[in-house]
């Protein structure tokens, strides 16, 4: 009995985040904090005010993020960690949860493109959910024509929604899918405040106190930061925080046990063994000799 419980709250891991992948997602996650967090350690001269924000350095960073990516993928393609399974499971998970997000409410906040990579994350491990959580962002940028420079931002976000889907302690049960949906709440509020950062430097139409102030102090732009989030974000984020609460405590126990089933009959963490061929000799008629 022990084993069987063990078998539904096992984290399968494809993506396993060892050598050359950690280090990949390790990359990427210093590239990310970096390009969020940089208004807090600039100068007063650093910040152009005018076009788009982000229109000149986001290209870069995209251009940064999807070989770092891609990376953790080959690195575990070389060790043999990572098949043609994990692949085509990674591939059928993000355009699921890409088909998932035109059905969000748009200016509301509300989307459903969360749903499936934090189960994911839960069920295969966090550098799975890290690697899911960008490409579906990505993916769904290209089928709602979301293509801008917010979308490296997005994608760093969703990823770390992912990975810290996978980080949660253990669980099992109706207590495993409660933990997941109050994570899944909390970190739709938490990608709602880090998005902010990616813009936020750029807008000047704002009053003083929630305003940007370049050259300020550390403390001083972080209190105006929460302060801009809170009047202007958070009744975006509540409605995404309470929806992936309401998915995933209403369909995350389904989920969860239809992501371990295809996981085990895919046998992703059993090795591939070639044994050597049987041979048949020719046949013997003993029956004639009689």
């Amino acid at each position: 009995m022990n084993q069987i419980r063990s078998l539904h709250t096992a984290r399968m891991n494809i993506v396993r985040m060892r050598g050359r992948s950690a280090f990949a997602l390790v990359v990427v996650t210093l590239v990310g904090a970096a390009a969020f967090t940089w208004p807090f350690f600039a100068s007063a001269d650093s910040v152009n005010a005018g076009g788009l924000p982000h229109s000149s350095d986001a290209p870069w960073l995209f251009v940064a993020l999807l070989p770092l990516l891609l990376a953790v993928l080959f690195a575990e393609m070389a060790d043999g960690t990572l098949d043609a399974k994990g692949i085509a499971m990674l591939g059928v998970l993000a355009a699921c949860g890409a088909a998932l997000r035109p059905l969000g409410g748009g200016a509301t906040g509300f989307t459903g493109v969360f749903f499936l990579m934090i189960p994911a994350g839960r069920v295969l491990g966090r550098g799975f959910g890290f690697v899911l959580g960008a490409l579906t962002l990505f993916a769904s940028a290209l089928l709602t024509a979301g293509v801008g420079p917010w979308l490296p931002f997005q994608m760093v976000a969703a990823g770390w929604v992912g990975f810290g889907a996978g980080c949660l302690p253990p669980a099992r049960g109706r207590r495993e899918v409660v933990m997941l949906a109050v994570y899944a709440a909390v970190a739709g509020l938490a990608y709602g405040l880090v998005m902010n950062l990616w813009f936020w430097p750029f807008a000047h139409n704002y009053p003083r106190a929630i305003s940007y102030l370049p050259g300020a102090a550390f403390s001083t732009n972080l209190v105006h930061w929460l302060h801009h989030d809170l009047v202007t974000s958070l009744g975006f984020d509540l409605p995404r925080a309470l929806g992936n609460f309401v998915f995933v405590l209403v369909a995350g126990r389904p989920v969860l046990a239809a992501l371990r089933r295809a996981a085990r009959r895919a046998a992703f963490e059993q090795p591939v063994i070639f044994e050597p061929a049987l041979t048949i000799g020719p046949p013997t008629n003993q029956g004639a000799a009689g």
